[in-house]
């Protein structure tokens, strides 16, 4: 049977000035903008030991994971220094809702965009020979 192998792209619509949306994306999560308008990830440039890898998951209807924003999405966004892009998040006067948080495997926090979708921001654990089986 043919199977989902990945996530191809992750689109959603702005619900003001999506340029003004692409542009908050660029200027405090880094992303490279093309001359589409979006942003190309690719998992080589990823440094973590999993080689880049994305989770799916259905929350429950009533869960508040996505909280406090009212969209029925929310996306990770994996990064290489989470502490740094803290700071920089913050000098840019973004508020961080939530984190960090250290996890089983990894750092985490949450910040909101322009259009009040929650965005959640993953640092992988570093493993080791010292954590490798925990």
């Amino acid at each position: 049977m043919a199977k989902v192998t990945g996530i191809g792209g992750v689109f959603f619509k702005s619900k003001g000035d999506r340029g003004a949306l692409a542009a908050w994306y660029r200027k405090h999560l880094g992303m490279s903008l093309e001359d589409f308008g979006g942003a190309t990830l690719k998992w080589p440039d990823d440094k973590a030991e999993d080689r880049g890898l994305t989770v799916w998951h259905v929350a429950e209807n009533d869960s508040q994971w996505f909280s406090p924003s009212t969209s029925s999405f929310m996306i990770n966004y994996r990064v290489d220094n989470l502490v740094e892009l803290l700071k920089h998040l913050r000098a840019g006067g973004v508020e961080v809702i939530q984190g960090p948080e250290s996890h089983e495997n990894g750092k985490f926090a949450w910040v909101m965009d322009p259009d009040e979708n929650k965005v959640e921001l993953w640092e992988p654990k570093a493993w080791d020979d010292k954590n490798k089986g925990a």
